[in-house]
């Protein structure tokens, strides 16, 4: 049984994964898989789509639904 993804809107960070998801790139390709990670928001990040805490004092976003 897989487990419910759930996406987390970080405060002035990125957007945490977590469940049974598969990331895949614009030409299909699978990225690998992880139990959980962070995309990265802010566009700073050196280990793009993966967030690297480049962000830091730099990133402001508190998104609230």
């Amino acid at each position: 049984m897989s487990k419910k993804v759930q996406i987390k809107v970080m405060d002035n960070g990125g957007f945490r994964v977590t469940g049974d998801v598969e990331l895949i790139d614009m030409e299909g390709n699978p990225f690998p898989e992880k139990p959980a990670f962070s995309l990265c928001r802010c566009g700073k990040s050196l280990k793009m789509p993966y967030c690297d805490g480049s962000h830091k004092g730099m990133f402001d976003s508190c998104v609230r639904a």
